[in-house]
């Protein structure tokens, strides 16, 4: 296992990553009156031209209108209606079979969403959302409503809290490495999974970050996929071995070949690019609670 200090390179995807935990566990009460959710009446589709692409989670939700926030902070006001088509892709739990519908479109869920556009009005054509996104969307929901009676005082102060932190200590990262062009996990990562979720969990108001890389072989667009798909690996082993709560990780992502820990002119230090980074993240905030 490998344990190291604060990196700066993982502050920069805070920002970034924080925003769906934030609205998972903060936008889930419609009847929380700091959510508002505003749009003009929608107009005749025949008028309508194709609209930009965005990506993002809906952090709010008033009947057929959602709030969808990017990455940057911005939020866009979308419509969705009956000709609006839901699309569910694989991710780490598999699909159930169940048809996605609007009612699908749940408060906290990262979505991409393809527009038709009149004036400043915005209707979803199509709006896609991974599997395994849409249950941690739907398990927070449910905690919520149930107010996690299971859970201690101190992490339901954890929970309160969340939607205005954006600021963390970064308390450890272990990085597990992986063959070239592969994302299983070998014995010895699973094991230094298990070892990084056993000191977050005795570390107060913990999150885990996880992020994947790969070496410099192949191209952008594979790179890209390849990092996903190892950091849903691990996502998919701490969550299920290791027990890890999902509500407690902070949505993974791929980084392809950035950051690399070594350089990738040598086959040792492709070695060590080709990895998934698990940080154990504390906010400022909460740092002694």
């Amino acid at each position: 296992m490998r344990l190291n200090s604060y990196k700066p390179a993982a502050f920069a995807l805070l920002g970034m990553l924080a925003i769906p935990m934030s609205a998972n566990v903060s936008a889930q009460a419609n009847s929380d009156p700091n959510i508002v959710v505003t749009g003009e009446p929608l107009p005749d589709m025949s008028a309508m031209t194709p609209g930009p692409e965005l990506k993002g989670v809906i952090t709010s939700r008033k009947g057929d209108r959602l709030k969808i926030t990017t990455a940057d902070g911005t939020s866009t006001i979308v419509a969705v209606n009956e000709t609006t088509k839901i699309k569910a892709s694989s991710g780490l739990f598999g699909s159930n079979g169940a048809k996605p519908t609007t009612a699908s479109l749940l408060n906290g869920l990262p979505v991409t969403v393809k527009t038709m556009q009149a004036g400043q009005v915005l209707l979803a054509s199509q709006v896609s959302f991974k599997n395994n996104d849409f249950k941690t969307a739907m398990m927070i929901r449910n905690g919520t409503e149930q107010q996690f009676a299971e859970q201690t005082a101190a992490t339901q102060a954890l929970r309160g809290r969340m939607a205005d932190i954006d600021n963390y200590n970064i308390k450890g990262t272990t990085n597990v490495f992986f063959d070239t062009g592969k994302w299983q996990l070998s014995q010895q990562a699973k094991m230094e999974l298990c070892n990084a979720a056993q000191q977050a969990e005795s570390t107060n108001n913990a999150l885990l970050l996880v992020v994947g890389y790969t070496d410099s072989v192949g191209s952008e667009e594979y790179n890209q996929t390849l990092s996903e798909k190892r950091a849903n690996s691990v996502i998919n082993y701490l969550q299920q071995a290791c027990r890890w709560k999902p509500y407690r990780m902070l949505t993974p992502t791929g980084m392809a070949e950035s950051d690399p820990l070594a350089s990738n002119d040598t086959e040792e230090g492709k070695a060590q690019n080709r990895r998934v980074s698990v940080n154990i993240l504390v906010s400022k905030g909460l740092e002694g609670m």
